[in-house]
């Protein structure tokens, strides 16, 4: 059974899941992105419950996602602004967004779309080499453990499935 933190595993994902992981983070990302600053703005936009809101950004403050500055003094009142680990989320949201525009969309067509500032183009998300810069399918990305050993896959994988193709057949038959 799952735990409710991921502390013991040493996994980027399972970390990253500690900051971002909760339905409602990732839609105050999203909304952040999309340029909500205000605490009324974020509660109108996601009909969350004011203390559940109020426990997320200050979540996201504290893994400085997002930074809190002052707007008015009297009474004092918060903004909210993504910092530049914030924006990192940006092809994240994105990727999320497309995976689901591809399934679960209907027949309307995706409800947002992603433009490039400068020329209108449409922006995707995709994986590419750092070596050789081509853009690459799924199917060809392989993982390995890095410097920290990375936590150990609890049964084999199939090829294509982030296992060297090599590990995958020692580990699964001749």
């Amino acid at each position: 059974m799952l735990g409710r933190s991921y502390d013991d595993q040493v996994c980027s994902i399972a970390r990253t899941l500690e900051v971002v992981g909760e339905r409602w983070t990732l839609l105050i990302v999203r909304d952040a992105l999309l340029g909500t600053t205000r605490f009324d703005g974020f509660l109108r936009r996601l009909g969350i419950a004011r203390n559940v809101l109020t426990g997320r950004l200050n979540a996201l403050v504290q893994h400085e996602v997002l930074e809190r500055r002052p707007y008015r003094h009297r009474p004092l009142r918060y903004e909210y602004h993504l910092t530049p680990k914030g924006r990192e989320l940006t092809p994240v949201i994105i990727s999320l967004m497309e995976w689901g525009d591809r399934y679960f969309d209907g027949d309307g067509g995706p409800p947002r779309v992603a433009e490039h500032l400068d020329c209108g183009g449409h922006v995707e998300a995709r994986l590419v080499c750092e070596v050789c810069g081509r853009a690459v399918a799924a199917a060809e990305v392989s993982s390995r453990p890095g410097r920290r050993g990375g936590a150990p896959m609890p049964m084999p994988l199939p090829a294509g499935s982030l296992v060297p193709a090599h590990a995958a057949e020692s580990k699964t038959g001749p």
